[in-house]
């Protein structure tokens, strides 16, 4: 299921693309900016040649024709490529953390379904108990060694009973269209009757979970990598203390005259002071921020895997109580039960109340 899912479920689809997407803006982030062509109509009403105006190169006083080339400041384009980068790692950090997710969600509704697969096996098993038991009231009845509220009652419990494989039966189906939907498949595609789950583990270390957890937990990975993503960009920010620049070469063809080439150099002013202060204070916030949310993902992580792990210990204790003391006593109970009804010493409210408790 889980690697269906994989292929499947169009979240984790969406998530893989996006990833890809971010890693595509790596390349063209240290690339150098298009160049532009400029065309410029010098004397374009011809009043020095007395001449009709015109909009057609040539036929003006004189043609420009200018080709420039905008180059980023020294170092700007490294830091682009570093900022995508990290942005790249970040969202496959993001992909990651959404498939853990997906994993976990598959595995949980798995277990839910495997759960009421297996109650309704052992209330369909039920129910026969019960019209067994019936069958033999009715004998029992006729003859007159069973009151007729016995009857009544053996008849209530199998009505009883086949309420609850009902309910059983409709939240298997609720199970399995839930289970559908994360593999991305219609709700009532049908699914396989689950197999018995693995064991679990014989013994699990809380120091090395709560270990992972600090630092290998999806979550805290992508605010990690989102750390990464501010240093880039606050460094990006602070090289923009540096000017761009931009080189061109004209090409002038006069109306009347030979054609000559200028050679144009410019340079950008860093002028706006205060608007470049207030984007090197966001920067930082910013950072302090993705540092901030890192702390809160490790806490949360810590956090959520200590109850996991509490319910754990409380678990096996509660399975071991199950498998080692009370199963074995109802199923005694249960054996005792019948044994005496068959000898006339209980009725059959003993033996179903024995079947319930099993």
């Amino acid at each position: 299921l889980i690697e269906h899912a994989r292929q499947g479920n169009p979240g984790f689809a969406a998530a893989r693309a996006e990833a890809a997407a971010a890693r595509e803006r790596v390349t063209p982030a240290g690339a150098l900016p298009d160049p532009r062509f400029e065309l410029e109509l010098m004397d374009a009403t011809n009043t020095m040649s007395g001449r009709s105006a015109s909009l057609l190169p040539g036929q003006v006083g004189e043609t420009r024709y200018r080709i420039v080339q905008p180059l980023p400041g020294w170092g700007k384009r490294e830091l682009a490529v570093q900022a995508a980068a990290a942005q790249a790692t970040q969202t496959d950090a993001m992909r990651d953390a959404a498939w853990t997710e997906l994993a976990a969600k598959i595995e949980a509704l798995w277990l839910r379904y495997y759960a009421a697969d297996r109650e309704q096996v052992l209330n369909r098993e039920a129910l026969t108990l019960l019209q067994s038991l019936e069958e033999v009231s009715l004998t029992r009845y006729e003859l007159g060694l069973l009151p007729q509220q016995a009857v009544l009652r053996m008849q209530r419990e199998i009505t009883a009973q086949r309420l609850a494989l009902v309910e059983v039966e409709q939240r298997r189906k609720g199970v399995a269209a839930g289970l559908n939907g994360l593999l991305g498949r219609a709700h009532d595609a049908p699914l396989a009757p689950p197999d018995d789950p693995d064991p679990l583990p014989e013994r699990l270390e809380a120091a090395t979970l709560f270990e992972a957890a600090a630092s290998a937990n999806p979550e805290v990975q992508v605010a990690a990598n989102g750390i990464d993503v501010a240093r880039a960009e606050r460094a990006r920010t602070y090289q923009d203390r540096l000017p761009d620049f931009a080189v061109g070469v004209t090409n002038n063809r006069p109306d009347e005259g030979k054609a000559s080439w200028d050679v144009m150099f410019e340079v950008m002013i860093p002028l706006q002071q205060s608007s470049r202060r207030a984007r090197e204070r966001e920067a930082e916030y910013l950072l302090l921020a993705a540092e901030a949310r890192r702390e809160d993902a490790r806490v949360r992580a810590t956090g959520e895997l200590g109850s996991a792990w509490s319910m754990y210990a409380q678990g096996q204790e509660t399975l071991r109580l199950l498998d080692h003391t009370l199963l074995p006593q109802a199923q005694a109970t249960r054996d005792a039960s019948r044994a005496a009804l068959a000898s006339g010493t209980v009725d059959f409210d003993s033996v179903i109340e024995a079947e319930r408790q099993l």
